[in-house]
């Protein structure tokens, strides 16, 4: 009886043809699925839920329900789930980007051009020499402005498609860059507070370390400063890496289960603190931290090989220079002299191609991950965990 109950309390929407049809109970659904007006392949979605499946997932619409119901989940059997090694997560993650790389490019370019436009147009238009205000300058300083203001708004909606696409890829559907779109601008203002949240907090931890910094600057050789600073340091490095810790999947569940801001971090927090039966490498944390980690020599390499000649000459400039004032003085007239750098640009603008391949990794850790843990009401997730499991 539970089960027919839960199936009398669905409601679906099921769109066929562009149109909408529904909310509507699993009995008027059978009724359509015999009329012929509902097939498998129609999209739908439950009444409460905005991410869209398919008909044949409906629960009992397309699929028989067990003939003897179980009424106490505590007797079932124990489901013996394969889980994936970490290679065969980077390997999912490159197929899920080959197959929808034109998808993915295009949420990149949603905070990429923005931020290309403000960079040429600051490179290229240069403000007056002394106090004289020039008009083009001021045009193209608020043109700047402007690309950045819309780089940071693009941003939620840049991360919520890299969920949503990741999540119809893994359970084989293909869904167009305008329906992504369409999607990922309903979780806008949540996926918008958390940004500011998680990303304020870490930036807040990085002034904490440098204001430690300075404070041993300034101290000189006071022993009973170097210590206090040493203490800070220890605390500043336990609070970002706890905070780490428990924002690692918000991203996941403020989008792929519709969870709220609390419940968001909360879920994040249970799953990368879960497996601990298992051995460390194969627990979320670390390999979320691998990942994070392959990522952030990516980005240092990309980073380094673009500017490997101007870091070249600022070391030999170091250890020529004995003077710090006249360094300083060399060291701007040598970025002055060099001018627009293309090949920091170019590489700038493949890490930004390339950056979705993080999003989609943590989004295959995730569903990974979910397969030991109880799941959320969601269906997306659920399918995505199904068509993932064999």
């Amino acid at each position: 009886m539970m089960l027919d109950d839960q199936e009398m309390t669905d409601e679906w929407i099921v769109r066929v043809q562009g149109a909408e049809y529904g909310p509507a109970n699993i009995e008027t659904l059978r009724e359509w699925k015999a009329e012929g007006r509902v097939l498998p392949g129609n999209e739908a979605r439950r009444a409460n839920v905005d991410l869209w499946t398919t008909a044949a997932e409906i629960p009992g619409l397309f699929t028989a329900p067990p003939a003897v119901p179980v009424l106490d989940a505590s007797i079932q059997p124990p489901v013996q789930l394969s889980r994936r090694t970490f290679a065969e997560i980077v390997t999912e993650t490159l197929q899920i980007y080959r197959k929808g790389f034109f998808q993915f490019l295009g949420l990149a370019l949603l905070v990429l051009l923005p931020s290309v436009g403000s960079q040429l147009i600051t490179t290229f238009v240069k403000p007056p020499q002394g106090s004289n205000v020039d008009t083009l300058s001021v045009l193209a300083a608020g043109f700047a402005f402007l690309m950045f203001i819309l780089s940071i708004v693009m941003w939620p909606v840049y991360i919520a498609g890299i969920q949503i696409l990741s999540a119809e890829i893994v359970r084989g559907n293909r869904f167009s860059l305008v329906g992504v779109l369409n999607e990922a601008v309903r979780f806008w203002p949540r996926v918008a507070g958390l940004c500011i949240f998680v990303y304020g907090v870490f930036f807040l931890l990085m002034v904490f370390g440098l204001a430690i910094a300075a404070m041993s600057l300034a101290a000189g050789t006071s022993i009973l400063a170097a210590l206090v600073a040493m203490g800070l340091l220890i605390l500043q490095v336990w609070m970002f890496g706890r905070f780490f810790v428990n924002v690692l999947f918000w991203q996941q569940f403020a989008v792929l289960e519709n969870a709220g801001f609390i419940d968001s971090l909360r879920e994040s927090r249970n799953l990368a603190r879960s497996g601990r039966d298992l051995p460390w490498f194969q627990r979320p944390l670390w390999r979320a931290a691998l990942i994070a980690s392959i990522w952030c020599a990516v980005v240092l390499a990309i980073t380094v090989g673009a500017q490997w000649g101007t870091l070249h000459q600022y070391f030999n400039q170091l250890l020529t220079t004995q003077d710090p004032q006249a360094l300083l003085q060399q060291l701007t007239e040598a970025q002055k002299a060099s001018g627009f750098n293309v090949s920091a640009f170019v590489l700038g603008v493949v890490e930004k191609v390339l950056q979705p391949l993080v999003g989609i990794a943590f989004v295959v850790l995730y569903l990974d991950s979910k397969l030991e843990l109880p799941s959320r009401a969601d269906p997306v997730v659920r399918a995505s965990q199904g068509d993932a499991v064999p």
